[in-house]
């Protein structure tokens, strides 16, 4: 339902407390002003804190500094005044008794009569006293459709002429944006640029890199690793190449589903956060990592609205890469953590969305013990598909040393002795393979000299890796993993 049917819907109800969460305050008191005004015969009136009621025909200035007396002008209007009051931040006072108690008063009034508050806020917090009161109502930000007649009328005042594959690629980037702020960077690209063309993309982009930075949670990633830049996991390198174009119009037209994540399971330096960002190089979609650390917050009920609010930040900067590393840390399956169930509440409200999401947000989750994941998580239809990456085996190994060593010495890596190389690693991940190399490397430096594959060799036989270190978890994954329970990844 539309923000203004479903707006229209509470106020003949009489829904007594309606609570708008937006970060746009003025789009959201034109839409509601115009849509009163075209629809429903009732008066508006405007407080916030500073000003008090700004268009009070009585006092202008009602209630200044005094959100008590903001509420006392509703008991003053006549019961046959139609009215709607629009009360700017108004949830920093509901936890006042005062305020809290007072609302609940009113309440009975706005019942009765056809009166309704509207709290507006950037921030979404309602005491639990007064959750069966408030009602909230979501208003999302600018759709395509509202993005585009935003851009047209840009363009049309500035008089500049733009072609249509520049316009969809403009409009595709202020995904995510509100109004205003896409106002303020097209005011930023005209200033630098003198003119709308390919390079005020990167500006647009780079808003968008400002807004997740603001929120502490994700973390917008620059990627360029390519998926052919691994070694090893031919299975799940086919698996990503037949959904490289799933995200297209032309896969929508056909009916198909896009996919809905991945769960990379395995062992630590085998490649799988290396995956996640290929696959956004491949898939040539922004990449955003969600930093859990950071999700559970302190306070009561404030891990949940982090999360909300990363699960809106993604959906609304979609079709996107969501990268969750080492989530078996994340949501371990641990009974005594003693966070009073936020942990639960977090890990049910994230699973739900997973099966729920809409949007095309294709969540990338990595994990290093499967006996830490809840049997929620890897339960089929939370990801579409579970892959198993194991360390590298002997022809896989060659492969890994090559594409290291023709990163480092790309007119020369073709001295080396792979075979060899590869027979001296066994039991060692990509991740190792690389270190060695880099020792060898070092060694070479020291010496004054081109460092070789006995360097390399040497290295290897003084690198202990973590397979040996941690031999029974390494075992016993790889066994789970051998039963057929899992796909594996090579």
């Amino acid at each position: 339902m539309k923000f203004n049917d479903e707006l229209t819907l509470l106020l003949k109800a009489r829904y007594p407390v309606i609570y708008i969460n937006s970060i746009e305050e003025d789009r959201v008191e034109y839409l509601i002003r115009k849509h009163i005004k075209t629809t429903l015969n009732r008066s508006i009136y405007s407080w916030d804190f500073i000003d008090g009621y700004i268009n009070n025909p009585n006092k202008t200035g009602f209630g200044k500094r005094n959100p008590l007396q903001a509420l006392e002008l509703i008991e003053r209007l006549t019961s046959e005044t139609p009215a709607i009051f629009l009360l700017k931040d108004f949830n920093i006072f509901l936890t006042d008794i005062s305020i809290s108690r007072k609302l609940k008063n009113v309440s009975r009034i706005l019942k009765l009569q056809p009166k309704t508050i509207i709290i507006l806020s950037s921030d979404l917090s309602i005491p639990k006293e007064l959750q069966d009161l408030i009602t909230i109502l979501e208003f999302q930000l600018p759709s395509e459709d509202e993005i585009n007649h935003e851009l047209k009328r840009l363009i049309k005042i500035l008089n500049i002429q733009i072609d249509q594959t520049l316009f969809e690629n403009l409009s595709r980037a202020c995904h995510g944006l509100s109004i205003e702020r896409i106002r303020r960077v097209l005011s930023k690209i005209i200033a630098t640029y003198k003119n709308i063309n390919q390079d005020s993309i990167t500006i647009l982009l780079n808003e968008k890199k400002q807004i997740i930075r603001q929120t502490e949670i994700l973390e917008y990633w620059s990627v360029n690793e390519k998926i052919d830049n691994i070694g090893g996991i031919e299975n799940l390198k086919q698996w990503l190449k037949k959904r490289k174009t799933s995200f297209s119009i032309q896969a929508s037209n056909y009916g198909l589903p896009t996919p809905r994540g991945l769960l990379l399971i395995g062992i630590q330096g085998t490649g799988k956060s290396l995956t996640a960002k290929a696959i956004a190089t491949e898939w040539q979609l922004p990449l955003l990592k969600l930093d859990v650390g950071k999700l559970f917050g302190g306070i009561v009920g404030e891990s949940e609205s982090r999360l909300r609010q990363m699960i809106d930040l993604a959906q609304t900067l979609s079709p996107c890469i969501l990268w969750i590393d080492e989530i078996d840390k994340a949501f371990s399956n641990n009974e005594s953590k003693g966070d009073s169930g936020t942990s639960n509440r977090v890990l049910g409200t994230f699973i739900s969305w997973l099966s729920e999401k809409t949007k095309p947000v294709f969540v990338v989750a990595t994990a290093n013990n499967i006996e830490l994941l809840p049997i929620e998580v890897i339960r089929k239809g939370r990801f579409d598909e579970i892959f198993f990456l194991d360390l590298p085996k002997l022809e896989e190994r060659k492969q890994i040393f090559k594409i290291h060593i023709k990163e480092f010495r790309p007119k020369t890596w073709e001295v080396f002795n792979y075979q060899k190389l590869a027979l001296l690693s066994k039991e060692f991940s990509g991740a190792e393979i690389r270190q060695s190399i880099i020792e060898a490397m070092y060694q070479g430096f020291y010496e004054q000299r081109e460092f070789n594959t006995e360097d390399i060799c040497s290295a290897l036989t003084e690198i202990v890796p973590l397979a040996h270190l941690e031999d029974n978890q390494t075992i016993k994954l790889q066994n789970w993993a051998t039963s057929g329970r899992i796909r594996l990844a090579s």
